[in-house]
């Protein structure tokens, strides 16, 4: 998604550690044009593969999951990082190792919201290394929902999470792909899948 890898460019930053400092417009204020062209574009990578829900996990992910959930016309669950005296009732748990905070969580749903006939896009604004999505696939795997694809606002390519996920037999599509990036200089993956 040429749009995307241009905000990259023009906004993001590379901090050490590998981290990619994109809050201007992805994660702390958000770009709604931008967001809306993103909603748009996984509406289209996926459209005719009978999604009934979005998923993705508090709280970067989930303006991304909204706008393609908006697009397709279908509910967004969100996973909480911990559970809080606002999910009652029985859930699904999966353990989550971020790579940003370098801390592992547990990451939770409501069994009200994943059910077993449910086929479930699972998205979020970052692919690393792919523990994120890993506990995703889990909680959709406690509910016997099916994953229908994955979708990350960008990807780092050079972190191999992506790749992995892709060797295990899941639909991975990325609006932008870094496969270097540093203080001086980011290189895209050339996509042929997006049209902006």
């Amino acid at each position: 998604m040429r749009l995307m890898e241009e905000k990259i460019l023009s906004e993001g930053k590379v901090l050490p550690g590998g981290v990619l400092k994109v809050g201007s417009f992805l994660n702390q204020q958000i770009d709604c044009r931008l967001l809306k062209e993103m909603g748009r574009e996984i509406a289209r990578l996926f459209s005719g593969c009978g999604i009934t829900k979005v998923m993705t996990i508090e709280s970067s992910g989930i303006a991304v999951a909204v706008a393609a959930g908006m697009e397709l016309a279908v509910p967004v669950v969100f996973a909480k990082k911990h559970r809080s005296s606002n999910v009652d009732g029985q859930i699904y748990s999966a353990p989550v190792h971020s790579f940003t905070h370098n801390t592992d969580y547990a990451a939770v749903v409501s069994r009200d919201y994943l059910r077993e006939d449910d086929v479930v896009l699972l998205v979020d604004d970052f692919l690393a290394t792919g523990n994120a999505f890993q506990g995703l696939i889990l909680l959709c795997g406690q509910a016997g929902a099916r994953v229908a694809g994955i979708c990350a606002a960008v990807e780092k390519g050079f972190q191999n999470g992506g790749d992995a996920l892709r060797r295990a037999g899941y639909r991975v599509e990325s609006l932008a792909v870094i496969d270097e990036m540093n203080e001086d200089k980011i290189v895209f993956r050339p996509q042929a899948s997006t049209v902006l």
